[in-house]
């Protein structure tokens, strides 16, 4: 099982940055897609970001592209999500996610659905006041 743990989190005024981690521990294997996912309050949970642990590759959700930047650190097992231009609808909790698949790796593709990831951090509250 894989363990994540996020950090990074916390209150910022609109058009402000932050970056968020998330490290990875116990069985991690090369062949996966980490994933961020946020929650607002009475809101489903909606994919923000994925990137390909091998190639890199990465996606977004429309509603983060040009502002967010997902990037990995192989050698600390770690994923970071630079957030700048930040909004107040932006305000959730952020949660960082993990699935191993050989498939997903070899063909580079970057699943968006929350049931597609099968490891989870517990997450970090981002709140971007006005």
């Amino acid at each position: 099982q894989m363990q994540l743990v996020e950090s990074g989190g916390g209150l910022v005024q609109t058009g402000g940055s932050l970056r968020l981690s998330c490290a990875a521990s116990g069985r991690t294997f090369s062949d996966r897609v980490m994933g961020w996912f946020r929650q607002a309050p009475g809101k489903e949970r909606e994919f923000v970001s994925a990137i390909n642990w091998r190639s890199g590759s990465t996606s977004y959700a429309d509603s983060v592209k040009g502002r967010f930047t997902i990037s990995r650190d192989k050698a600390k097992d770690t994923v970071y999500l630079e957030m700048k231009n930040l909004k107040p609808e932006d305000t959730a909790v952020y949660y960082c996610a993990a699935v191993v698949s050989r498939y997903y790796s070899d063909y580079d593709f970057l699943p968006t659905s929350s049931s597609d990831f099968g490891s989870w951090g517990q997450g970090t509250q981002v709140t971007v006041s006005s």
